[in-house]
C-alpha cells in the first residue's frame, strides 16, 4: 500500500541510542556494552514487543477464594508478564549492583533500564524494588545479610520479590497518618494489624511496611509468606495495566523492626532514594521511545510531495522531541553515576530535581510525539495511547511533584554541601553559551534568596523548574555537539514556551535528528 509507515521491526536499542552510548562510555560503565548489546536487541525484537502489548491488554487477575471457599489470595499474572520480568532477571537489572569485582554498576545498570523502558516500563517496578530494598536494609546489617542472597540472587527458586506498604486510605504523601498498628512479641518481633491502600507488586514476597510502634512510626520487614496478608482488590489503574496494584489487609503479620522505633520515615526514605532513581530513568525512557516513533514514521510518511520530516515546521518539533530526549538520557545517568560515588552531595539534589523536571516533561512528550502520527497515532495498534497512559505515573509515585518540590527546597534549606556541589558542577559548563551563562549568573543565588523567603512553597515549581534546565543544559554543554548543546539552550533558556517546535532555524537538525535515531 503507499504511503504506509513500515513496522520498525527487529533493531538493536543500543546501537540506535548514540547518546546512551556516549553516556555509558563516559561514566566509566564501558566494561557493560556487550551485555547491554544483548539487551537491546531484545528490548528492539517484535517478540518482546509483543508481550509488552499483552501484558497491558491481559492485566493481573485476583483470586481471593478456591473452589471450596478457602482464602487463598493468589494474583494470576498473564505468561507475557513472566516472560518479560525473567528477561531482566537474565541481565541481572534487581541484583547487578551487589556484584563484586565489577565497577560503576549504577551507571551500567541505569543504562539497561533506559534501555528496556523502551519495550515494558511495568516490568521494571519488581526489580527496582528488590534493587531499592538491599541498601534500605542497610540500617539492619543482620537483617540485611539475612535476605541479601535471597533479595539479588538469580537462581529463580531461591529468589524473593520486594515490594513497600506505606500509602493508607487516610494519606497519600503524608505518610504522619499512618494507621498500622506493630504490636512488639516477647522475642523482639512485632506483628501488624492494619489497613494499605496502595500496595505496588502485592504478590511479591517481602514488603517494608510502616506501622505505629509505641515509640512512633517505624520500619518493618514482612515476610508475606508467613501469612495475614491479604489482597482485598487490584486497583483499576489509567496505564501500567502489567502491574497488579492491590489493597491490601494485614492480620496479624509477623515482622522485623528495621531501624529503631520512630525512625520509620527515614529508613524508607533509603529504599525511596533508589526507587526514586528508577522512576526518574523510567520517564527518560518514555521520552525516548515517543522520540524514536515520531521520528521513524516521519520519516516514511510523505505530505504535500515530500517526507513529513522534511517539512519545515514537523523538522522542528522533532528536533524539539529530540533535544528533550538527549537532555534528559544525559541527566539521568550522570544521576545514576552519582550513586557509584560514596556519599555524593551532588545526587542528592541532583536526583530530585530531575526526578521532578523529567516526570512533568514525559505525559506532555508522549501526547506531542503521538501528534506526530496523527491519526495513526491515537488508535491502540501503533503503542502510543499505551506510551501516553503509561508515561502519567512518574508524577505521581515516589514523590509526586509538589512533593519533589518541597524536598528540593528542605534541601538548599539545610545548608550543608549539597547545593554547593551542585552549583559547582553546573559551573563547569560556563563560557560556553551565552544564555546559559546569563542563568548561572542568577539562579544559584536566586535559589538562596528564594529558600530564605517566606513564600517558597508558593512559588517551588518556578525555581526548581529553572535549576532543573540549568543541570540539564550544562550536561549538554558539557557532553554533546554544539548542534545540540547549542539549540537547547535556545529553545529552553532564551526561548522558554510550554510546546515543543521551538528550534531556532539555524540548529543542525539533522544532526540532532541523526543523533536520536540514525538514518
Amino acid at each position: 500500500m503507499d504511503n504506509q509507515v513500515p513496522p520498525l521491526g527487529d533493531y538493536n536499542a543500543l546501537t540506535l541510542n548514540v547518546p546512551l552510548c556516549e553516556a555509558v562510555e563516559r561514566a566509566g560503565a564501558g566494561w557493560a556494552m556487550d551485555r547491554m548489546a544483548a539487551l537491546g536487541a531484545i528490548v528492539g525484537s517484535r517478540e518482546a514487543r509483543h508481550h509488552a502489548v499483552r501484558t497491558d491488554s491481559h492485566p493481573p487477575v485476583l483470586h481471593r477464594y478456591d473452589a471450596a471457599g478457602e482464602r487463598i489470595n493468589q494474583i494470576e499474572r498473564d505468561p507475557s508478564w513472566h516472560w518479560l520480568v525473567d528477561r531482566t532477571l537474565d541481565f541481572d537489572l534487581h541484583g547487578l549492583t551487589m556484584r563484586h569485582g565489577l565497577s560503576n554498576t549504577h551507571a551500567a545498570r541505569a543504562a539497561m533500564i533506559l534501555l528496556w523502558g523502551e519495550v515494558s516500563l511495568p516490568t521494571i517496578c519488581p526489580v527496582s524494588a528488590n534493587y531499592a530494598m538491599v541498601p534500605a536494609l542497610s540500617v539492619e546489617p543482620a537483617i540485611q545479610r539475612q535476605w541479601l542472597e535471597a533479595l539479588t540472587t538469580t537462581d529463580r527458586g531461591k529468589l524473593a520479590f520486594a515490594g513497600a506498604s506505606m500509602t493508607e486510605r487516610q494519606g497519600g504523601s503524608d505518610i504522619r497518618q499512618t494507621a498500622t498498628v506493630a504490636t512488639p512479641q516477647a522475642d523482639g518481633s512485632y506483628v501488624l494489624d492494619g489497613d494499605k491502600w496502595f500496595v505496588t507488586c502485592p504478590w511479591a514476597d517481602l514488603f517494608l511496611v510502616l506501622a505505629r510502634a509505641p515509640g512512633g512510626l517505624t520500619c518493618f520487614l514482612a515476610d508475606a509468606r508467613q501469612g495475614g496478608f491479604f489482597t482485598e482488590r487490584l486497583k483499576d489503574k489509567l496505564g501500567w495495566h502489567g502491574l497488579g496494584v492491590g489493597e491490601v489487609q494485614l492480620r496479624g503479620v509477623a515482622a522485623q523492626r528495621v531501624g529503631e522505633e520512630g525512625r520509620g520515615v527515614g529508613a524508607i526514605m533509603r529504599m525511596i532514594t533508589y526507587t526514586r532513581l528508577d522512576v526518574l530513568l523510567e520517564n527518560c525512557a518514555s521520552i525516548r521511545t515517543g522520540t524514536l516513533r515520531a521520528i521513524h514514521y516521519a520519516r516514511h510518511r510523505t505530505t504535500f510531495g515530500r517526507r513529513l520530516v522534511d517539512q519545515p515546521l514537523m523538522t522542528n518539533v522533532l528536533t524539539d522531541l529530540a533535544l528533550e530526549s538527549e537532555a534528559a538520557t544525559a541527566a539521568g545517568m550522570r544521576v545514576a553515576q552519582s550513586y557509584d560515588v560514596p556519599d555524593s552531595q551532588y545526587g542528592r539534589i541532583a536526583l530530585t530535581l530531575m526526578k521532578y523536571w523529567v516526570s512533568k516533561r514525559a505525559a506532555p512528550h508522549a501526547a506531542e510525539a503521538l501528534e506526530c502520527l496523527g491519526g495513526n497515532g491515537y488508535v491502540e495498534a501503533s503503542g502510543m495511547p499505551r506510551l501516553l497512559r503509561d508515561s502519567v505515573v512518574g508524577s505521581v509515585w515516589e514523590g509526586s511533584g509538589n512533593i519533589a518540590a518541597l524536598d528540593v527546597l528542605r534541601a538548599i534549606r539545610s545548608g550543608g554541601s549539597a547545593f554547593d556541589a551542585f552549583r559547582d558542577e553546573c559551573c563547569k559548563a560556563r563560557g560556553g553559551n551565552r544564555s546559559l551563562d546569563s542563568e548561572l549568573d542568577d539562579v544559584f543565588d536566586d535559589a538562596v534568596a528564594w529558600a530564605a523567603s517566606e513564600d517558597a512553597e508558593w512559588t517551588a515549581r518556578l525555581m526548581v523548574e529553572r535549576l532543573a534546565l540549568v543541570l540539564q543544559a550544562s550536561l549538554l554543554m558539557q557532553t554533546a555537539p554544539n548542534a545540540v548543546a547549542d539549540a537547547f539552550c535556545h529553545a529552553r533558556l532564551a526561548n522558554r514556551g510550554a510546546t515543543y517546535g521551538r528550534v531556532p532555524l539555524s540548529s543542525f537538525a539533522t544532526e540532532i535528528l541523526d543523533r536520536a535515531l540514525p538514518a
